[in-house]
């Protein structure tokens, strides 16, 4: 059995662990990048919470401080009313509401002066899901506010959602990954990296400023470290998740993993 990546390009079972997967992705990519850029920009990962409960609406927050409980996950703490004037308690059983906690991840660009130059989204299940208009209104917010956006979607799931209409992307046969780049100096246009399920991923160009050449990020290298550090050769290897592939994909991509020694 390889502890290596066995497929050439993204490994489809990370979509299992996709959290995990996610999280890796912008430390490394945010760590490749660092390496390239001049002295005055850095590259740093940032995050918004999102809570989602039944009786209001959406809130986003980027904390500053994050406060978590210990017994989150569980049973909470008691708590003991104060005894008021004439002996009585005023006791009321409180109602127990699951509130969901989605993290939003992503890296930005930015001067020494805090200037935002780029940003790179990683697309999340949720960014193609539930929550996709509220991703596709800060994506579009950074588009008219002259960002760099560069959106990586590695997932075969989900809505398409990157800046670019499916129809006018010239799309390779089988079942394929999308990197969406839109420049601010030209919002016009869209630079589209369409890649294979069978092919490696390839190198994608990050622009700075405009009268700096792009950042080359190789994203296959980032991927197979991602598999490394999780130890995803411990995972179930016996369906793919996701959407189905067709007869051909489906069939390479078990061969792969027989070749591998991950079968059974």
């Amino acid at each position: 059995m390889t502890k290596n990546n066995p497929f050439p390009g993204m490994n489809p079972f990370l979509e299992r662990h996709w959290s995990d997967v996610h999280t890796k992705l912008i430390t490394y990519i945010a760590d490749a990048l660092a390496e390239g850029l001049p002295d005055d920009l850095n590259a740093r990962s940032e995050e918004r919470v999102t809570l989602h409960d039944t009786d209001r609406e959406e809130r986003d927050m980027r904390p500053d401080v994050a406060v978590v409980e210990s017994w989150k996950q569980g049973v909470p703490p008691q708590w003991q009313p104060e005894i008021a004037q004439g002996g009585d308690t005023a006791t009321a059983e409180p109602q127990i509401i699951i509130v969901d906690e989605i993290t939003e991840r992503w890296v930005e660009i930015k001067d020494k002066n805090g200037r935002l130059i780029t940003v790179i989204e990683i697309l999340s299940p949720s960014n193609k899901g539930a929550d996709r208009a509220l991703y596709r209104a800060r994506r579009d917010a950074y588009i008219q506010s002259r960002v760099n956006l560069v959106e990586i979607d590695l997932l075969r799931g989900g809505a398409h959602t990157v800046a670019v209409l499916f129809e006018t992307v010239r799309k390779p046969a089988g079942a394929f990954y999308l990197v969406c780049v839109t420049r601010a100096t030209s919002t016009g246009f869209r630079e589209v990296y369409a890649m294979p399920l069978r092919q490696p991923l390839k190198s994608i160009r990050i622009p700075l400023r405009p009268e700096e050449p792009d950042v080359i990020l190789a994203l296959q290298p980032i991927v197979d470290r991602c598999y490394r550090m999780g130890g995803y050769w411990n995972t179930d290897y016996t369906q793919i998740p996701g959407p189905p592939l067709n007869a051909d994909d489906a069939a390479w991509v078990f061969a792969q993993v027989q070749s591998a020694g991950l079968a059974g």
